[in-house]
């Protein structure tokens, strides 16, 4: 029985659900972290991330394939049991809450520290709980939808980052692995957890109208998502000199103050204004994917009290314990091995698993 049929979502709402979970807050500091770790040669690291990411994304899909009409909790159900499945609902409810939280809060952080410097933080994490209630509550395809439309309203935004090239220095780039390949390799790490997010497609394959398409269209989400980071990246160091790009904060907000119109000053507040949309679309499928689990974990239905609890979870966390960018990497550096575990360690082991039992299985049968 296909228990997902009445929400569907079509290729190009898959595609752009996942690159959207994948964007998110790394792109306004990934050109400085990549700076820090491997000079100019950082650009390097993003292709192997790329490349890292692209074949987990695979393995993922694969896993998907022996449970086509379900989600990962499903497929860990029917073949490990209903307790494990409790615990794997509980795990991937926990991780993804964790890591939107995490979003949620910095994206808050980013507003009040360029848009709003005087409005409290609590404050601004409340205005932005109303709309994500509003969409996070309904199903996946109101979220697809969602996702389409901010990557078509928001795609104009990238076009402003060749403006600075007019002022490029693109000897900042030569020569080429001008270090060797340990510190690309040392900043590949950070690349590939800037790719993470594809692993929503354990919960995205159900839905997905036509799934013969899920390969393709997972690496074409990737693809997408490494050239937004390639061209962000290679402006920003031949922009910046290779010592200066590493002062900045976030140097993919300071390259649009040199953008200039006679009707308009500080173009980058404007800029980043619009880029909570982008952001949103980061945050949204990790709250869905949360909620989710959490049904799956008490075997509901509706998943929209659950969205209440979640935001009020966030909003109380940040009442009481004061947040600053500092404390905010550092969740984000904890998070990290576990992020590296779920998005590439286990859907490999599963894969693993799963070739091994189908092969026995199969002799079984013989």
């Amino acid at each position: 029985m296909i228990k997902y049929t009445n929400n569907q979502i079509t290729f190009m709402q898959y595609i752009f659900l996942i690159h959207g979970a994948q964007l998110g807050v790394g792109l306004l500091t990934l050109p400085r972290e990549l700076a820090e770790k491997a000079g100019t040669d950082g650009w390097i690291a993003l292709v192997i991330g790329w490349l890292f990411s692209t074949l987990a994304s695979l393995i993922i899909i694969q896993v998907m394939k022996n449970y086509p009409n379900g989600t990962i909790i499903d497929l860990v159900t029917h073949y490990f049991g209903k307790w494990i499945g409790k615990i794997a609902a509980f795990i991937f409810a926990l991780y993804f809450a964790f890591l939107g939280s995490i979003v949620f809060i910095r994206e808050g952080l980013f507003i009040q520290f360029w848009v709003l410097p005087q409005t409290d933080l609590f404050i601004l994490l409340f205005l932005l709980s109303i709309p994500s209630y509003m969409i996070v509550r309904n199903n996946i395809t109101i979220l697809g939808r969602y996702a389409e439309l901010v990557f078509f309203m928001t795609t104009w935004m990238l076009f402003f980052y060749f403006s600075p090239l007019k002022e490029a220095h693109w000897l900042h780039l030569l020569p080429i692995i001008k270090e060797g390949w340990k510190p690309i390799l040392t900043a590949a790490k950070t690349t590939i957890f800037s790719f993470l997010g594809f692993e929503i497609a354990f919960f995205l394959y159900p839905f997905l109208q036509k799934k013969q398409k899920a390969s393709i269209g997972i690496v074409i989400a990737n693809t997408l998502t490494l050239a937004v980071y390639i061209i962000v990246t290679i402006v920003a160091f031949s922009f910046y000199s290779p010592d200066e790009i590493t002062q900045y904060k976030e140097p993919t907000i300071n390259l649009l103050k040199i953008v200039e119109f006679r009707f308009l000053e500080r173009l980058e507040i404007v800029f980043l204004s619009i880029y909570i949309f982008v952001i949103s679309t980061t945050v949204l499928p990790l709250f869905f994917a949360t909620v989710f689990c959490t049904t799956q974990l008490f075997g509901k239905q509706d998943h929209s009290k659950y969205v209440v609890w979640l935001l009020l979870l966030n909003l109380v966390y940040v009442f009481f314990l004061p947040q600053s960018f500092g404390r905010n990497t550092q969740l984000q550096k904890g998070v990290e091995p576990i992020s590296l575990i779920i998005g590439y360690a286990f859907p490999l082991c599963l894969w693993g698993y799963l070739w091994f039992y189908s092969r026995i299985k199969r002799r079984a049968l013989k």
